[in-house]
């Protein structure tokens, strides 16, 4: 499921090193999932929190989808997992959520994402705008958050992962 990880060369161009460190980010959180059951991806971090490994992934194919089909292009599929009455429905797990849906969606978001973005360059601004602040971005402003985001979320899927079977590391 895993692929080789690694870092963008030192001396690459803007947009090599923006999508090298997005793709080095969605790797990282495949390596914090990987060789675990399904209950393991299911375990919550720590009560009262529903965070899971699985559950972030599954957020992540959210905000795959949100940012680079929603706002960058202007295209609404609509949420995966959420709903109006379940904003946060990616971390609501059940014993029927499978890991290889979940990895499978969340891939298929990652290609969909690669596709549109190839489209733009890095100063282009979105054709769509951003549910929370009704503004366009540029997809070079949409890549740092996206890194940011995984960034953020790798943390949490560490110490996650430690709690799970004591494995560390990035």
């Amino acid at each position: 499921m895993t692929s080789d990880r690694r870092e963008p060369a030192l001396d690459a161009d803007e947009r090599t090193m923006l999508e090298g460190w997005l793709d080095y980010h969605r790797e990282t959180l495949a390596r914090k999932c990987a060789g675990l059951t399904g209950a393991q991806l299911r375990t919550a971090s720590v009560e009262p929190s529903e965070l899971s490994l699985m559950g972030l992934v599954r957020h992540m194919a959210e905000v795959e989808r949100s940012w680079f089909r929603k706002v960058l292009t202007g295209d609404d599929p609509g949420p995966i997992y959420y709903s109006e009455q379940d904003p946060d429905g990616e971390f609501h797990l059940t014993e029927a959520d499978t890991w290889e849906e979940a990895y499978a969606t969340w891939q298929s978001e990652i290609d969909t994402a690669r596709r549109h973005a190839a489209r733009f360059a890095l100063g282009d601004l979105s054709e769509g705008v951003s549910r929370l602040t009704d503004k366009s971005f540029s997809l070079r402003w949409i890549y740092t958050h996206m890194i940011e985001e995984y960034a953020r979320h790798n943390g949490h899927a560490d110490l996650i992962r430690e709690r799970i079977d004591g494995t560390t590391g990035d």
